[in-house]
């Protein structure tokens, strides 16, 4: 007969819009172990299995802690209510909590203000202060009040309906809501404050009787999506406005084209012992994947340059979600000389949207084979074993030349083909192989240069270069070469940097975040210009974790074929430590998102 051994749940705290799927451990008639579903379409020696899901709704009502989403909530901020920010941030634990989090808490109410602009209306927000799942709990008051919360209709938890009135029991003050009966579930905005039951049971397909003992699953109360502080979208081409977005979320001109460039932190990466400060279920990869999803839609981009994407996770998840959104996908796996792991490796993923861009060519970069070819060329023989242990690090980059299918050309020049060339790198990540991330860095240039020979082409260099300004890649890319006397060319034990005069590119690459250092006065560039580094033009950091922070990311330009005519403002270090460091409830990847619109120049007559 078939039997369940064991049910449990990868966590125990429920998220609204991530979904849950049990583990659950069987004994075939055979007496043989296994996880796979045995379905009544599909029984098993007559035997298939049930499941049901039950929310567990007490006579109480429950609204759940902002700082500490897993906490119930005994106070509420009334100056939220008056601001009318999200009223799931305004709810607090305890005093302490509430005294604590005021520092960064009062940001929000210093927001909620500066955001309405003289016509009494709300600037636009590129990301942020919306909550695709709907779980604000609006009640204002926590003794004596109800919740009402909104229904997302679009979760599909199974194909049976629910039964709000054959499916629920009453006992002791709790009402059991029947919400599904399919192995997995996704907590809608309705189950915030409530303990959800998962219940799973073999079942004879002839009588259709319980034939076991019924294994069930409590979990926490739902707490719902933490909703990041919103992200705008400033104007560094000389306006003192904020950029206006058309209905459907691109900039009003149809000249220009935004651009994103993302590290999401791999799944494999993303471990406990590396991000300890980070609560296990919003460290987790479901949560993690519906936050990173909620967020780069939210952004509009047409162009999405994401770097750590786990090749599964590229096919079965971002694919096809980003299919939905009106993107089309481009990805290039790392390569395996050195990997040993056991998880899927990750990669570089180029998305862009289909009404805007049609795809024309893609290169791709592998750091390794240009690494074969060096080693036969310069190296002695005796020394190649040890020259390709220090530069085979499967490091890549994905290269797409994209068709524009907007105009920006003037009447004289009638039916010109706009092209656009989109660079998506991650660079090697290990510090003391300066050597390595130079080479690597030059190698892509120098490809990068054989395109614009043979087109004249406008370029974007994007990705994580795991390099901080004032560093050789850094100067590489901004300058167009390398000091011979920079302290990065001390690191070169296979001589692969000399001469330093060979470093050197002609691509005209400007940082697009540097033009907020450039920028005179205007709205937020005040703000903006004390999140960046005076000495290098670049922000003071992409990437902050406990034991790190500073820039990595960047999104270069051909300043001679490209404009910048926005960027996405920066986050503040202080905003983000109330959380210790990054990732964290709010932002699923140790990295900062950059994006830049730019335009494109017309073409000089010669």
């Amino acid at each position: 007969m078939l039997s369940v051994l064991r049910v449990h749940l990868p966590s125990d705290i429920p998220i609204v819009g991530c979904e849950l799927t049990p583990y659950v451990l069987l004994r075939r008639p055979d007496s043989s172990i296994t996880t796979d579903d045995v379905s009544e379409s599909a029984p098993l020696d007559g035997y298939y299995l049930r499941y049901k899901w039950y929310r567990i709704q007490s006579d109480r009502k429950v609204a759940i802690c902002s700082i500490h989403p897993s906490e119930q909530a005994t106070l509420q901020c009334l100056g939220c209510v008056k601001a009318k920010i999200a009223v799931s941030k305004s709810y607090h634990c305890t005093p302490r909590c509430f005294s604590d989090a005021w520092q960064h808490h009062r940001l929000l109410h210093d927001r909620a203000a500066s955001s309405v602009n003289e016509n009494g209306g709300e600037e636009e927000e590129m990301f942020g202060r919306f909550n695709s799942t709907g779980s604000a709990v609006s009640n204002t008051s926590l003794s004596g009040s109800t919740s009402s919360i909104g229904n997302n209709s679009s979760l599909n938890n199974g194909s049976a309906p629910l039964y709000p009135t054959t499916g629920t029991e009453r006992s002791a003050g709790e009402t059991w809501f029947e919400v599904g009966r399919s192995k997995t579930y996704t907590p809608s905005a309705d189950d915030i404050g409530h303990v959800l039951k998962f219940e799973c049971v073999a079942v004879d397909a002839e009588t259709k009787l319980s034939a076991g003992h019924v294994n069930t699953i409590m979990t926490s109360r739902v707490i719902p999506a933490p909703t990041p502080s919103p992200r705008h979208l400033i104007p560094v081409n000389g306006m003192d406005v904020m950029g206006h977005l058309d209905l459907d979320g691109r900039t009003a001109s149809s000249g220009t084209f935004t651009v994103l460039s993302y590290n999401i932190l791999s799944d494999a990466y993303a471990t406990n012992e590396l991000f300890s400060y980070c609560p296990s279920w919003a460290l987790s990869w479901p949560y993690r994947r519906q936050n990173l999803l909620r967020e780069i839609v939210g952004y509009r981009a047409d162009i999405l340059c994401l770097q750590e994407v786990q090749s599964d996770h590229f096919d079965e998840f971002f694919a096809p979600e980003l299919d939905r959104h009106g993107y089309q996908a481009l990805y290039k796996k790392k390569t395996t000389e050195v990997y040993t792991g056991t998880y899927a490796i990750d990669g570089c993923a180029t998305f862009f949207r289909r009404d805007r861009f049609s795809h024309v060519k893609k290169y791709e970069v592998e750091f390794n084979k240009a690494a074969q070819s060096l080693t036969d060329a310069v190296v002695p023989i005796t020394q190649k074993k040890a020259a390709l242990s220090r530069l085979l690090k499967d490091n890549v980059a994905l290269i797409a030349v994209l068709e524009a299918k907007f105009s920006n050309h003037g009447a004289d020049t009638p039916g010109k083909r706009q092209l656009l060339c989109v660079a998506n790198t991650h660079v090697s990540v290990q510090q003391d192989l300066k050597d390595v991330k130079l080479w690597q860095v030059h190698t892509l240039l120098k490809g990068l240069e054989k395109i614009a020979v043979s087109a004249e082409i406008p370029m974007l260099v994007c990705g994580d270069f795991n390099s901080v300004p004032g560093s050789a890649p850094h100067a590489l890319l901004a300058m167009g070469k390398v000091e011979p006397m920079h302290p990065d060319l001390g690191t070169d034990p296979l001589g692969i940097l000399r001469p330093p005069s060979k470093l050197t590119h002609q691509l005209p690459l400007v940082s697009a975040y540097s033009s907020f250092a450039r920028m005179g006065v205007g709205a937020g560039l005040e703000q903006q210009r004390r999140r960046m580094d005076a000495t290098s033009n670049e922000p003071l950091f992409t990437n902050c974790t406990r034991d790190f922070i500073g820039t990595h990311d960047y999104i270069f330009y051909t300043a001679d074929s490209l404009t910048v005519e926005s960027l996405l403002e920066l986050l503040d270090e202080e905003s983000l430590r109330k959380d210790t460091a990054l990732p964290s409830p709010e932002w699923s990847s140790d990295h900062i998102a950059l994006l830049a619109e730019f335009r494109c120049k017309p073409k000089q007559r010669r």
